[in-house]
């Protein structure tokens, strides 16, 4: 073996002494059935690592014994959120009863926030954190080839940067990504056959080398404008940008990049002016399709969750934008499943109203306000008096009583 190859290997964490010599495995990798909107990257990076190892590599989705019982020589399980548990669990168990002698293992967000409780149900010890030999590797998009479908197949899937300066309590990012890296190339995760990219830092802009990953970004095509096989390119920091931090030099940056959507995070209501003013910006730069999360049932109420969502329409009715929100309802860390939270500020019944609304809306608060004041009512009094009446009522309002126009 030439130095120049067993290099490459040492630059990937891996002996080439013992990939010579070690026999082909054959590995399965598995997602449990719940729904995911993007392919499960961890289990990419491993199928690179493995086959780059010279072993056979199979996908999974779900359970079924005909896959499982094929002599494997290792079964990788993913894991997502902390509310999938009877999912995860349910696979975990159904894979050890294999008919084989398969060494199984487990990571991903769940068994790293969850390694405990997953022992003490599985006799499993989970993987705890990023696997850093493998992390990176460039994801293997071929793993789904004839096997999966997801929705989000037609983009590159990679990070810039890793971890979060932040310690916000109510987020895992601290946990599972404690070292804030301020760059990663790029170039190793993209697929030139794809056409978006989806890019899944959780604070790019407290990177130091922000102009250097832009640069990076446009220098594989992603420039403002830019077409694939006759449709614009998309550029998605999926995970939002912080709005505390975001500058004009920032927002400049992006303007020069095919970002659609720019998803800035509407947190807390004592954000509102800080997120008007940036909102302002990237209109002032072009920057007309915009994205929002806004998280509630954490330390909000009702009234300022409202605010903040009537903020972003009548930012869109100003300034000719498309500001889509998205409320995200806050879950525990350590939460088995999407139950009520006990909140002083909130009821049950008005969390269940909200997911009734949301349910009509497709998870999505649009831009127009004709629609939102319809659906979320006209004023915060309102607002209230919609998601606390019955289910029936709020999703089949037009048919009831005329309550919608009530006002505090």
């Amino acid at each position: 073996m030439s130095e120049a190859t067993q290099s490459r290997f040492a630059d990937l964490g891996l002996d080439a002494g013992e990939i010579c010599a070690k026999k082909p495995e054959r590995i399965l990798l598995v997602e449990p059935s719940y729904k995911a909107k993007y392919p499960p990257l961890g289990l990419m990076k491993i199928s690179t690592y493995h086959k780059r190892s010279g072993d056979q590599v199979f996908f999974h989705k779900g359970t079924r014994a005909e896959i499982r019982d094929q002599g494997w020589d290792i079964i990788y399980i993913a894991t997502m959120f902390t509310y999938h548990w009877r999912s995860v669990i349910d696979t975990i168990k159904f894979y050890q009863r294999q008919k084989g002698t398969a060494r199984i293992v487990v990571g991903g967000i769940l068994a790293s926030l969850l390694p405990d409780p997953l022992e003490v149900e599985t006799g499993i010890r989970p993987h705890v954190g990023l696997w850093h030999d493998v992390d990176r590797l460039p994801p293997d998009y071929r793993l789904f080839d004839g096997s999966y479908q997801y929705p989000v197949s037609d983009a590159s899937i990679g990070y810039t940067t890793r971890g979060c300066i932040r310690r916000c309590p109510f987020c895992a990012v601290p946990r599972l990504e404690p070292e804030f890296v301020p760059y990663i190339p790029l170039a190793p995760q993209i697929d030139p056959s794809k056409r978006d990219l989806i890019l899944l830092d959780n604070n790019v802009l407290a990177s130091s080398e922000f102009p250097r990953i832009i640069d990076d970004i446009r220098k594989h095509g992603f420039v403002r404008g830019a077409k694939f096989n006759g449709r614009l390119r998309r550029v998605d920091f999926n995970q939002g940008v912080d709005a505390r931090l975001l500058s004009e030099d920032h927002i400049r940056l992006l303007s020069t990049t095919a970002i659609h959507p720019l998803r800035i995070a509407f947190d807390h209501i004592d954000l509102k002016d800080t997120y008007i003013r940036k909102i302002r910006l990237a209109a002032k730069y072009g920057i007309t399709r915009l994205s929002n999360y806004v998280l509630y049932n954490y330390d909000d109420t009702p009234e300022d969750f409202y605010q903040r969502l009537r903020i972003n329409v009548e930012l869109n009715e100003e300034l000719g934008l498309s500001i889509f929100s998205f409320p995200m309802r806050y879950v525990p860390l350590d939460a088995k499943e999407r139950g009520y939270i006990d909140n002083p500020h909130w009821t049950k019944e008005q969390l269940r109203g909200i997911q009734c609304i949301l349910h009509a809306t497709r998870g999505v608060v649009g831009p127009r306000m004709q629609f939102f004041e319809k659906a979320f009512g006209r004023n915060e009094g309102e607002f209230k008096h919609i998601i606390e009446r019955p289910e029936d009522e709020i999703f089949y309002r037009e048919r009831m009583l005329p309550f919608v126009h009530y006002v505090d």
